[in-house]
């Protein structure tokens, strides 16, 4: 797997000595998120191919949408419009004060870690369906080294901090097996 040559990724996941561990899940999620949304802003264009409701998704797997609130129970959608749907409640979800709160006086919520985590997941199925369907465009824009890299660092902090069921991980499972053994020898 070519990667920017990123570094020591264990280290650079590890809670630093002093952090709070909420704080430092929610500067990752935010950084996580812009590194998600900007890969899947690359595929997005006059060639992306148009799937409906219940294509566009890894082999063997079909991601449904609820958020809870608009959409309570889920339905089945395309993989595009499941990644929209994700990237608007991820984003309503880091702006949100009462879950991501930014001054030191508003106390983390006690569902902090199960949204987190929901998160988590959410963005991990956004890279499976790009490494599924929209690998070769970001051959083609030689973006593929990028996409590696931001994998990877996800792939080691989820492993770090157990954000995201092993299950989840199956869509992908060559290039996870593959980071896993990375992650678990401690190479970068």
């Amino acid at each position: 797997m070519r990667t920017l040559g990123s570094g020591n990724m264990r280290e650079a996941v590890a809670l630093p000595p002093g952090e709070d561990l909420n704080e430092w899940l929610a500067v990752n999620t935010v950084d996580f998120f812009n590194e998600v949304s900007l890969v899947w802003g690359i595929t997005c264009d006059s060639t992306m191919p148009v799937f409906a409701a219940g294509e566009g998704f890894p082999p063997g797997f079909e991601y449904f949408w609820a958020d809870g609130v608009k959409i309570k129970n889920p339905i089945r959608c395309s993989s595009t419009e499941y990644v929209d749907y994700v990237m608007t409640w991820v984003e309503e979800q880091i702006n949100n004060e009462q879950v991501f709160p930014t001054s030191s006086d508003n106390p983390f919520p006690r569902n902090y870690m199960a949204v987190v985590k929901q998160i988590y997941t959410r963005i991990f199925r956004i890279f499976a369906i790009i490494y599924t369907h929209h690998f070769s465009r970001l051959e083609e824009l030689a973006a593929v080294a990028h996409l590696n890299t931001s994998f990877k660092h996800f792939c080691f902090f989820i492993w770090q901090f157990d954000l995201v069921d092993p299950r989840e991980l199956d869509a992908l499972q060559v290039i996870v097996g593959a980071l896993r053994e990375q992650y678990e020898g401690g190479s970068s």
